[in-house]
């Protein structure tokens, strides 16, 4: 059995860098469990929520700004939460961690099921994005990111996938149950499904990788043959106080504000642009092969030259697709623009969550993960309602998209300046 402190050996460093199969093989049962958590996060991530949007906002007749505005308030709460909650990932066992994730996924979506007023919506989307966007993503890439060293970069891309299986089956899906069974049914399906499988699969993931820690303590990894011994890890105050997380946090916060504001409007989009709304959430399956083919790329490289090294050029990809749909209306356009951003979102859940782990260290991973990702969910409440808002007053989509694609920009000259100012 794994003690505190230590960690699952990874399959070799001398592994070649395209090796995904023996890689996967022989820590089948670990990455199972991250591919796991990142899919079940999908009832509280925006690209699912979102296709409840048009159908929540007739029955409460509530206006774009005004159901951006709940939206943002749930999610601002529970951006304030997750510094608390995510940091608990650093205290508790792992399994013990999960099984009440688990719970939280389940009562969340049923409370959305069975939301009485327009009023309880706040109150539902903050169990959504703590539960899904919050605590599911989060388990899945601490869990990852900590157990493993040489490996690292491997193991976030493999867990990653279930983000981008998600994203790629479940809106079509959600849109076509939504017309046979109505918004509510299709929440409450949703929870069944949860408490029925995820409970005992992530149960049974964990113990097949006889992983009976707390996801970490704070000793650092036990150097091996394939890995340098890490430096002490920093904790949540020294990164706060370091300028690099500062220059950082700009392109940080971006694929949040951006991505999320998209697919928030995405049904709305697709009829600005004159396409059907259908056919649009069935081709998420081209954003999840942009997700998963950076993913799986960036994993390799990141073990090679280290994050730091990987992450400069990530948000270009984003200002590409924005781009495109600031240029072109037709509707194969929304494929080149969907595997587009699929790339940016691919490479930052890889990326990211190994630069926290690399620059600062594995012991306190939950808690610095844990606030970075509360700003980032904190932005991407602020997403939907600058778009929202900027709609109402009769902003153009393509206006919206070219100012997205100059923060774009600007943020990409601060992570530059960022990157030199990194421990080395």
């Amino acid at each position: 059995m794994v003690r505190e402190g230590d960690r699952i050996p990874s399959a070799g460093g001398a592994m070649s860098a395209g090796n995904y199969l023996t890689f996967a093989r022989d820590n089948a049962r670990l990455l199972g469990f991250g591919f796991t958590m990142a899919f079940a996060s999908s009832v509280g991530q925006t690209y699912f929520i979102g296709v409840f949007g048009p159908s929540i906002r007739a029955e409460f007749d509530l206006t774009h700004t005004s159901w951006s505005a709940i939206y943002m308030g749930g999610t601002l709460a529970s951006a304030l939460v997750l510094t608390w909650t995510g940091a608990q990932i650093d205290r508790l066992r792992l399994g013990a961690y999960t099984f009440l994730v688990c719970l939280l996924l389940v009562a969340a979506a049923a409370f959305v099921a069975i939301v009485p007023h327009a009023v309880w919506l706040v109150l539902a989307i903050f169990l959504l994005r703590q539960a899904g966007q919050g605590l599911a993503s989060h388990t899945s890439t601490v869990a990852m990111a900590r157990f493993f060293d040489a490996n690292r970069g491997k193991a976030v891309a493999v867990a990653s996938l279930g983000f981008a299986a998600g994203q790629s089956v479940l809106p079509l899906i959600v849109v076509l149950a939504i017309g046979v069974i109505g918004w509510r049914a299709s929440y409450g399906a949703a929870a069944a499904i949860l408490a029925l499988l995820l409970p005992p699969l992530v149960w049974w993931l964990l113990r097949g990788a006889r992983v009976d820690a707390a996801g970490g303590g704070d000793a650092p990894a036990a150097p091996r043959g394939d890995a340098p011994a890490p430096r002490r890890s920093w904790t949540r105050g020294e990164v706060l106080r370091h300028r690099a997380f500062h220059l950082l946090l700009p392109a940080v916060v971006a694929p949040s504000i951006i991505h999320t504001a998209l697919f928030f409007r995405a049904l709305e989009l697709a009829t600005v642009k004159g396409w059907s709304t259908a056919w649009f959430t069935g081709q998420y399956w081209v954003h999840a092969i942009g997700t998963v083919a950076a993913a799986l790329l960036a994993g390799p490289l990141i073990d090679r030259l280290t994050a730091a090294r990987v992450l400069p050029g990530f948000l270009a990809p984003m200002v590409l697709g924005l781009g495109l749909l600031w240029l072109f209306d037709a509707a194969f356009w929304a494929l080149p623009y969907l595997c587009l951003m699929g790339i940016t979102v691919g490479l930052g859940y890889t990326v990211l969550t190994s630069l926290w782990a690399e620059a600062y260290g594995p012991g306190h991973l939950g808690a610095i993960r844990a606030f970075a990702a509360a700003l980032s969910s904190f932005s991407s409440a602020l997403g939907p309602v600058i778009m929202g808002a900027l709609m109402d007053v009769g902003v153009s989509v393509e206006t919206i998209c070219a100012l997205f694609a100059l923060f774009c920009i600007g943020a990409t000259i601060s992570m530059l300046f960022g990157l030199r100012a990194l421990p080395r």
